[in-house]
């Protein structure tokens, strides 16, 4: 399997950063956030609390 499942699509930060992570699997994006030696992880939500896609998705298998 050659293709990522997980990559990060936009980066922000440096000692502490906030990452965008899509799941090329499902185009859903999830939030990253790093300081020092901690890390949080979140999905990310439209205005209805449903996961939100990548409007640039286009499906499994084409990244």
């Amino acid at each position: 399997m050659d293709e990522k499942r997980f990559e990060v699509i936009e980066k922000q930060g440096k000692m502490t950063q906030f990452q965008v992570i899509r799941d090329n699997q499902t185009g859903v994006l999830y939030m990253s956030y790093a300081a020092g030696y901690g890390l949080a992880m979140t999905v990310m939500v439209d205005p209805d609390g449903k996961p939100l896609v990548d409007k640039n998705y286009r499906g499994p298998g084409y990244y």
